[in-house]
């Protein structure tokens, strides 16, 4: 990752705006890094990671019907030969 003053980022728009198609460039004001520049396509998959996070949940707060629920349920018909293996243990 490349580092740069936002002053230096400011005058070089342009030029950090190529670095940041091969790597996040991190703008700094007085020595601490104070944003990041990415591509758009570094961008948007942070942005779908991001919509990931917030519609998956831990176990650990699932309800004991929650997880009795998950744990019987079965994939549908074309799918038996997986059911299959969850049910060799």
């Amino acid at each position: 990752m490349r580092e740069v003053p936002a002053t230096e980022f400011t005058r070089n728009f342009g030029h950090y705006r190529e670095i940041a198609q091969r790597e996040p460039v991190a703008v700094t004001s007085h020595g601490r890094a104070t944003g990041y520049f990415v591509s758009a396509v570094e961008f948007e998959e942070l942005q779908r990671i991001k919509a990931f996070a917030r519609r998956s949940r831990a176990v650990a707060d699932m309800t004991r019907e929650e997880i009795e629920q998950m744990a019987a349920s079965r994939m549908a018909p074309e799918h038996d030969h997986l059911d299959a293996l969850l049910d060799e243990e």
